[in-house]
């Protein structure tokens, strides 16, 4: 980790979900402002020290960001929420993200997505297919 991305959140992943890739690929993009850095959580001896409690399992089941000052973690809609505040295409939906109900919402939403997201995206070793059509 440079001193660069010393500065910046860690978005922690699962690098072994073909989802998580694709959309931590995305963020990538339009992380225009550098505030974001990107660490496969399954490598949890290259996860900078920090003083947040984070819990293995949970990283793989929930997507994470560790606050720049690396005394905060925030997990699924939460660290969701966190992001879209920091991503200029995200902006305009970042208000209707505390909308009152929204985070209850918002959290179920992703845990479902995150329960099912092997089978959201099908791909395998890079390769992705439109799963065939049930009779």
């Amino acid at each position: 980790m440079s001193a660069k991305t010393a500065k910046t959140a860690i978005v922690l992943y699962d690098g072994e979900c073909p989802l998580c890739l694709k959309t931590t690929g995305i963020l990538k993009r339009f992380d225009w402002l550098h505030l974001l850095y990107f660490h496969n959580c399954r490598d949890t001896a290259g996860i900078p020290a920090n003083n947040a409690h984070l819990d293995p399992a949970r990283m793989i089941a929930e997507m994470h960001v560790l606050s720049p000052d690396r005394n905060q973690a925030l997990s699924g809609f939460r660290a969701v929420r966190w992001i879209a505040g920091r991503i200029p295409l995200m902006w305009p939906l970042f208000p209707l993200l505390f909308i009152p109900g929204i985070p209850r919402l918002g959290q179920k939403a992703y845990l479902w997505i995150a329960r099912n997201r092997f089978q959201l995206l099908p791909c395998h070793d890079g390769i992705c297919t439109i799963p065939p059509k049930r009779k």
